[in-house]
């Protein structure tokens, strides 16, 4: 027998209608002022109710520890404060080497970063990965005009006419040299000395007093820079620019000359080998153990802060063979890569960081407290850059030797995949070279076959 429904609980459903029926079924105003009735839909009712919009979070992984991660944060912060359709995290993932490894092996899944910094040696790598999505991409569908930047520090991240990623730390290797010690030997501290010859001439002069006149360390970088300072390219195929490079020349003349000057002045102590560490030939200068060494321009604020109330730091142009062609420098550091497997949203917003990073005042803030290139040229017009020039003019050599830097394949740097075993072999070269156990000629013909079969091992990976 079916129990019929009492007359309280008929009243209670009624009630319950008509709320439901207030509620869906209100009058909407249309754009001409007059009034529909819209359907009593619950979907309506949701429709009334706007929830928040999520900001699009932006995994960025880098490289840059101690200060220079303090200044990552500081960028993070800033543009994450200035508005709220983008939320960037950065997440410091170890040494460049460390970082590209575990974006290597994030790459089947969605673990890895929407952005990677990644050092200038693994452009190919980056490339040939098809990990990315290339940033001219966006700057074709932004218009956004990219004259605004330094050519000389384009050129190196450009392949094919295309831009992979935008540049970030730029920097390049200039000579630091003791004024008062070239005072002391009767050189003109104001006039640093820009060939081979001359440096070899004054480290002869410089060494005395148990000092040594000069100390470079073994760095592939720097050999990398010669070859470039003298016009002349690192690989075949227009240094992999023009096809995928299959052989490597770093034993062709250019560099048995630079290796070969390189080992004379070590010969005859008067440039002393202190090894592959850059910071030992830093410490080295700064206790006034030696008179000039290589050393990046980002080393430049705490080269010159080190030295200060005891020696004028003097800085120099890289120095090249005075029968050199005209060449230049290439730029080092690491730039950033989007990558493709993450959503529209999060490249997108990539993307708008990356363009928050490049504005003028943003480069200004950068160079002035890491001492990396402003990629900007409108950053020069910031006062406090500005400012920064007038503490620490010795920059200016380095701005020069960027600008008079002539762009050619040989410039624009070398690129292959396997570009940091590439590094490590070459310094396995000078190091033989230096410390007598192979000619500089053999060296180099030893390195450079090793790092061609390792280019032909490598582009048989390559689809």
């Amino acid at each position: 027998m079916k129990t019929l429904p009492t007359k309280s609980s008929i009243l209670a459903m009624t009630a319950i209608m008509v709320l439901l029926t207030s509620a869906c079924g209100k009058a909407e105003t249309t754009t001409s002022g007059s009034t529909t009735e819209s359907k009593p839909t619950a979907s309506a009712a949701a429709a009334d109710v706007k929830k928040p919009t999520e900001p699009v979070k932006v995994i960025w992984w880098h490289s840059m520890s101690g200060e220079l991660g303090k200044a990552v944060d500081k960028l993070v912060a800033d543009f994450n404060s200035s508005q709220k359709n983008v939320q960037v995290e950065a997440v410091f993932q170890g040494t460049y080497d460390e970082s590209i490894n575990k974006m290597k092996a994030s790459m089947d899944t969605k673990s890895g970063p929407s952005l990677i910094q990644v050092y200038e040696i693994g452009s190919r790598f980056m490339i040939d990965s098809k990990a990315i999505t290339p940033v001219q991409k966006f700057v074709d569908a932004d218009k956004f005009d990219l004259t605004q930047l330094e050519e000389n520090i384009l050129n190196y991240y450009k392949v094919d006419g295309k831009l992979n990623s935008m540049p970030f730390n730029t920097s390049n290797p200039i000579l630091y040299y003791n004024k008062d010690m070239f005072k002391a030997a009767g050189l003109d501290p104001e006039k640093p000395p820009t060939t081979y010859e001359e440096i070899a001439n004054a480290s002869k002069a410089l060494s005395k007093d148990g000092k040594s006149g000069s100390s470079f360390a073994i760095y592939g970088w720097f050999m990398e820079q010669f070859f470039a300072n003298q016009g002349v390219e690192f690989l075949n195929n227009g240094n992999g620019r023009t096809a995928a490079a299959t052989e490597a020349l770093v034993n062709n003349e250019a560099g048995v000359k630079t290796l070969t000057w390189w080992k004379e002045m070590v010969d005859n102590k008067t440039s002393a080998n202190l090894g592959r560490k850059t910071d030992d030939t830093k410490k080295a200068f700064l206790a006034g153990q030696i008179a000039m060494t290589l050393d990046s321009t980002a080393s430049l604020r705490g080269i010159v802060s080190g030295a200060e109330g005891k020696f004028q730091v003097g800085t120099g142009p890289l120095p090249k063979p005075s029968d050199a062609k005209e060449g230049g420098v290439v730029v080092g550091g690491a730039s950033l890569y989007i990558l493709n497997n993450k959503s529209e949203a999060e490249q997108q917003g990539a993307w708008e960081f990356i363009k928050f990073l490049t504005n003028p005042q943003t480069q200004a803030w950068w160079n002035v407290n890491t001492g990396y290139f402003p990629i900007t040229k409108k950053a020069y017009d910031e006062q406090i850059i500005k400012d920064n020039l007038t503490k620490y003019p010795q920059f200016q050599t380095a701005i020069d030797q960027l600008h008079k830097t002539k762009a050619n394949t040989a410039t624009q740097g070398a690129v292959m995949g396997v570009f940091p075993e590439a590094r490590q072999i070459v310094e396995t070269a000078i190091e033989e070279a230096l410390t007598g156990k192979k000619a500089p000629k053999d060296a180099l013909d030893s390195a450079a076959k090793s790092i061609t079969e390792k280019i032909g091992a490598y582009n048989k990976t390559v689809k």
